[in-house]
């Protein structure tokens, strides 16, 4: 039995209580090996989840922030709390299998440069989920990067998840992993200083690849720790239509100002903006064929998301410019 405090587990909340449980349950159920500490932080939801805690998890340490932080901002208040020698950071609506964490954590000790390493996210079917793991974005695969046909051609380098589609047992070394479920040595994420700020939602994690592989560290997919990710909760209780698809790409065009320059960014939100008119162009020729064959309000709700993605890449302000984070630095240097 390892007497240190190998790993701290750090997890931020934010209307997903209920989640949050079920959670914590499987991480005290599959664990026995390592010593961990688990540090859950509320995001300003005030949904219980403190009671929750205190209730069911007491050996957990919960942190009540007054301010939505953004989940950078509240990751890194985590790793400054924190006392393991690694640090996972896990998504509220996951649920650990098996020996995962320690799977986990072997693989990040042995792996020769490895910084970071991930899981094989599961669906709530448990279908493999295809943001497990994912190449850096670029204007290419952003704009032709829908579900389907990432299922449909699997293995094109384009999107960077071939290792989901092969029968692997031993780790693979990919551009960048899902923050659902991440764990990194702590030297490495102090090194990098932790998750950067200047986004709220979304991309934090691949950023925060990209800086562990400029650093000069490896990161890695280990495809037999397996974590059921049921995914899209905190975003889910927004009575806001299509948060998630302007946030996505709001992110987006932040990771391609920081890291290809601003002009790549530009082109960026260019191709969108072509990519999103021509859907909203084709929804609404098809909406009164829709209608005839009842399927109006379908079509409607897609293209009411295609016109709000259109009217970001446009310009037009929309409820996602009003949600900012408080200012949280990175974790110290």
């Amino acid at each position: 039995m390892i007497t240190v405090t190998d790993i701290s587990i750090i997890i931020v909340n934010y209307h997903s209580a209920a989640f949050t449980r079920a959670c914590l349950k499987s991480i005290y159920e599959n664990n026995e090996a390592l010593s961990v500490e688990v540090i859950v932080i509320d995001n300003a939801s005030y949904d219980g989840c403190g009671d929750m805690v205190r209730t069911h998890f007491s050996q957990a340490t919960f942190i009540q922030s007054a301010h939505n932080l953004g989940f950078a901002g509240a990751n890194n208040l985590g790793i400054q709390v924190s006392r393991g020698t690694h640090l996972l950071f896990l998504n509220p609506d996951t649920e650990i299998q098996g020996n995962a964490i320690e799977k986990l954590f072997r693989s990040l000790a042995s792996i020769p440069g490895a910084g970071i390493v991930g899981a094989r996210l599961l669906n709530s079917d448990l279908s493999v989920q295809t943001t497990s793991i994912t190449a850096f974005p670029s204007i290419l695969n952003q704009v032709l990067g829908a579900e389907l046909l990432r299922q449909r051609f699997p293995t094109l380098d384009l999107w960077g998840i071939k290792a989901l589609f092969e029968d692997l047992n031993t780790p693979v070394e990919v551009d960048a992993i899902s923050g659902a479920c991440m764990m990194g040595k702590r030297e490495v994420i102090e090194q990098v200083h932790g998750f950067t700020t200047s986004y709220f939602m979304y991309a934090e994690d691949l950023d925060l690849c990209l800086k562990v592989k400029k650093a000069g560290w490896k990161v890695h997919y280990i495809p037999d720790a397996v974590i059921v990710h049921h995914g899209g909760r905190s975003s889910e209780w927004r009575p806001e239509s299509h948060y998630a698809e302007i946030m996505i790409r709001k992110s987006m065009y932040h990771f391609m100002q920081v890291h290809r320059g601003r002009w790549y960014a530009w082109w960026f939100r260019v191709a969108s903006t072509v990519a999103a008119a021509c859907r909203v162009t084709l929804l609404t020729l098809m909406l009164p064929f829709a209608v005839v064959f009842s399927r109006g309000m379908a079509i409607l709700r897609v293209w009411k998301k295609w016109a709000g993605i259109l009217g970001w890449c446009v310009g037009i302000p929309t409820w996602t410019d009003r949600e900012r984070p408080v200012p949280q630095n990175s974790i110290a240097e």
